[in-house]
Order: C-alpha cells, then structure tokens, then sequence
C-alpha cells in the first residue's frame, strides 16, 4: 500500500491518498472508518455499478446512479443529486462518496462543496484518467453548452482511495484516455516544484509494455509518479493563481476539439494529447524548443499508438479557444514547452493564434 497526503499551505484540514490494490471488499469499510460510520450517499457511474455493486455493498437506498459520459456532467445531474441529498437527509457532518472517473468525481465534488455550504466528501477514483489526475487537487465542476468546467469551485475531498483493481475493467478507449494525462505529466514534470525526479518520461518508455498490458505493480508506481507531481503543483498553488496552471498543458486546443465535436467523438485524453501536438508545433516555430526535444516527444506519444485526429478551421478553433475559462478578452493562454519536461505560459492574441495555427 502506498500511502500519501495532500498538505495545502494555510488550510487546517489535510487529506490523506490511498493507493493499493487490495481486495475491493475491503472498501467499503475503508471509507465508513474515514467518515467515522456518519450518513452518506454514493455517486457511482452506471458501468461501475453494474460491474461492482455486489462486491462494494454500499445499501441500495444509498445510491445514486449516473449515466456515463461527460454529458451527464450538467445543471440537471446537479440538481437531482442534490435533492436526493436533501431526501436522505444528509447533515454537514455528513458525507457524499464519489465512485466512478472524472466525470463523477467533478459532479458529486460540485454537489458537496455546495450543499449546506460544504459537506465531506470522498473520492474514489476507477479510471486511470481519474486516480492520476482529476481526484486529486479539488478542481470540481460541471459543463455547459457555452464550454467545459466553466461552472465550478475548488474543493478539497476529505480522503482519496484510489484502488488499481478498478483498471482491470477499465475499456481500452477510457485507459488510453487516461495515459494522455499520465503523458502529460512527463512533459510537465520539472516545472512541478517536486523534491525529488520522477524521470517520468523514462519510465514511459522503459515500461511501456508493461503500461499497455495493465501490469499492477507498474500500474501502482506510475499512479504514484503522477499523483506526487500533482500534490507537489496543488500544495503550492491550491488554486491556480501560478504554478498551477501548468497542468493545463494539451488542455487549451484539447478543450476546444472537445468542445468543437460535442464531447462525443474523442476522449478527453485523446484530445489532451492532439493538445500537446499542437504545443510542441507552436513551441517549435517560436523557437522555444528544439526539433530533437519535439521529435523525442511525439515519438512517445507514438509509442503509446496515438494518432492525429480531426483539424477545424482556424476560425472555429481560435472562438472555442476564446470561450476557455483561462483566456482573457482579448487573448488565449497556452502552456508551452521550453526545455526538457519544462513549460510556461505564453499569451496570444487570436490575430497572432491565426498565422501560426497550422502553418
């Protein structure tokens, strides 16, 4: 077992990371000892549900169902959550319990941080996107027709348990989506302020089959590689005020695709890693990075059997651009690479974004 904790400068309440692969039977009495046995409801996504319910046990009128994809993540959800909250009576005390990928964990983490003001919650993630990313750090959220997350807090969960055995169920489309993320952190790692090197991007390499095949040991390492770079980001800006916002690396044109194909045709992962194509380009013909440094990234990428995807004209993608909810008026923020796993924020305007886009 692997055992971390997230400790946020200026805040009292920290919270402890749980990552193992013990039997998942053994969950449930996990999270009632960490929510001392107060009342609780549980969030949990209709494939996990049916793959896992008889083995988690939660009580049936305890559980919320949610429809999977990242339309569910709306107005509508969040309200009926809310009321099913308030039906079950639920006291500040209390806690909602979160079980199921990003998409989960951003809906019930924007319940909780809204009900009565602030409500324990708990995150347990069963995507690979989801344990090394989006469980961790408080980011909740939910979408609206104008763009991703632009509703949203920051909200920190009470405990995180994050269990590799949910991967082994994982489809092949949702864990390639998560290696974007895990990806990312590789290119992003010494702009991470962490103690210590991950040497990520070796790890990627050197591991890759082991990665692919879903080997457990491997993947428990490498939860813990990129759970680390993004506790060491978090404890140092909680709420994207700075070094934060590196993490956005990929996620400026990954939205926009996103957006632009209606959150159906692509992963986020997959439009997370067209994202950082589009960077190392741009980066390239700034002459921020050199063609060795930009070749020996996208032959990762390859190495992981991502392909290019769908380009729009620069018209539609510069306005999808603009509607992000890191862009000011007048420009769009991109975080680029500048050296080895190096990045930093650059600015343009959408007159600069259209002589550079695709050329």
């Amino acid at each position: 077992m692997i055992e971390l904790s997230i400790n946020i400068k200026g805040r009292e309440k920290n919270y402890p990371i749980h990552i193992n692969n013990v039997d998942l039977e053994n969950l449930k009495q996990s999270i009632l000892e960490e929510i001392h046995y107060k009342n609780y409801i549980v969030i949990i996504s209709q494939k996990v549900h049916k793959l896992y319910s008889k083995i988690l046990d939660f009580p049936k009128d305890k559980i919320y169902v949610l429809k999977d994809g990242e339309k569910e993540k709306n107005y509508q959800n969040y309200g009926k959550i809310l009321d099913f909250a308030l039906k079950k009576k639920l006291k500040r005390e209390d806690a909602i319990i979160a079980i199921g990928g990003g998409v989960v964990g951003d809906l019930a983490g924007f319940v909780a941080s809204t009900y009565m003001r602030g409500i324990n919650f708990i995150q347990v993630p069963t995507t690979l996107l989801a344990a090394t990313d989006s469980s961790v750090g408080g980011k909740v959220a939910i979408n609206t027709k104008f763009g991703k997350n632009l509703i949203g807090s920051f909200y920190q969960p009470k405990a995180v348990f994050i269990n590799v055995n949910f991967l082994k169920t994982l489809d092949e489309k949702q864990f390639k989506s998560g290696l974007g993320e895990v990806i990312k952190y590789g290119f992003i790692e010494k702009s991470c302020n962490f103690d210590n090197d991950a040497h990520l991007i070796n790890f990627l390499t050197e591991h890759q089959e082991k990665i692919l095949s879903r080997d457990v040991l491997i993947l428990k390492e490498l939860i813990k590689m990129c759970v680390e770079l993004k506790k060491s980001v978090v404890e140092h800006d909680e709420k994207e005020s700075g070094l934060r916002k590196i993490l956005n690396y990929g996620h400026t044109y990954g939205h926009a695709l996103e957006k632009l194909t209606n959150y159906k045709t692509y992963t986020h992962g997959e439009c997370v890693i067209e994202g950082i194509f589009f960077a190392l380009k741009l980066a390239q013909n700034l002459n921020l990075i050199d063609k060795e440094y930009k070749f020996l990234c996208e032959d990762l990428i390859k190495k992981y059997n991502y392909q290019p995807l769908l380009k729009f004209e620069k018209e539609k993608i510069i306005d999808a651009m603009l509607n992000d909810k890191k862009a000011t008026e007048n420009h769009v923020k991109f975080i680029l690479p500048t050296k080895y796993a190096t990045v930093e924020e650059y600015d343009f305007t959408p007159e600069e974004l259209n002589e550079m886009i695709y050329s």
